[in-house]
């Protein structure tokens, strides 16, 4: 059985919102990278990149950051942009969903071996049931569910949703 926790218009002023909360705390940064967690973080960035272009002359730049999401410490994580072009940037690493944490946590790891200016994490859903201590720094809804139930998030052409099953 499906419950509804998101309908697009409800998704659609999360994203305005997240982005502008990104534009806020980067106000004065020439040029901010969206990292997107391969599948739906990578959806949800570019919603996110889409809206900070509207609202900012900053050279707003997406990465896709991609691992094995099952198994990540033996994948190791990689992005469509070599390591130099993040030096001294502001980079918001970006998830559909935050269940465990263990996904955004390598993520996170990822970009500590090269220095930032700033780095921020941002998800549509934050579930409260993390297996490591990261947090969203900007999120869109924080759900408290049981650890049977599982968060859907579908992006569709005027369509998304977010649904738990």
């Amino acid at each position: 059985m499906q419950h509804t926790i998101l309908s697009h218009q409800q998704i659609q002023h999360k994203i305005e919102r997240i982005a502008y909360q990104i534009y806020e705390a980067n106000v004065s940064e020439e040029e901010i990278i969206i990292a997107g967690i391969q599948g739906g973080g990578l959806d949800f960035a570019k919603k996110i990149v889409a809206k900070l272009k509207k609202i900012t002359d900053a050279k707003i730049v997406l990465c896709k950051l991609s691992m094995d999401k099952k198994d990540p410490l033996s994948s190791g994580v990689t992005t469509s942009l070599p390591d130099a072009d993040f030096i001294n940037k502001s980079v918001v690493i970006v998830d559909d969903v935050l269940n465990s944490g263990t996904t955004l946590i390598y993520g996170v790891h990822h970009f500590l071996k090269t220095p930032l200016k700033q780095l921020k994490t941002a998800v549509l859903v934050n579930r409260n049931h993390k297996k490591y201590p990261v947090k969203a720094d900007y999120k869109g809804i924080s759900l408290s569910t049981s650890l049977q139930e599982h968060v859907n998030v579908h992006f569709e052409t005027k369509n998304d949703r977010v649904y738990l099953d």
